[in-house]
């Protein structure tokens, strides 16, 4: 396998999302106080949260507003970058 891709993608409810991988790997995680900046501000909305989708092209997910998550960061293979940056 070259790379983790997201296969599938389910909003949970309450910033949680059910995430399936390439390599047969899912996992469900919880975004609460993950989601920082701009981008991801219309997230706080549990409808437009729900909205989440499988971008095939990037192999990620992805929201209207244009927003994504790292699927290394998804899988469990890195920290995300937000968890070294004084906010």
């Amino acid at each position: 396998m070259d790379y983790v891709r997201v296969m599938s993608a389910q909003a949970l409810g309450h910033y949680r999302l059910r995430i399936g991988f390439n390599d047969g790997c899912s996992r469900d995680l919880d975004l609460t106080g993950e989601l920082h900046g701009p981008v991801f501000e219309p997230l706080a909305d549990p409808e437009f949260f729900a909205q989440v989708r499988v971008d095939d092209d990037l192999g990620t997910v992805v929201w209207p507003n244009g927003a994504d998550l790292d699927p290394l960061v998804l899988h469990g293979d890195f920290e995300p970058a937000s968890r070294f940056v004084d906010r």
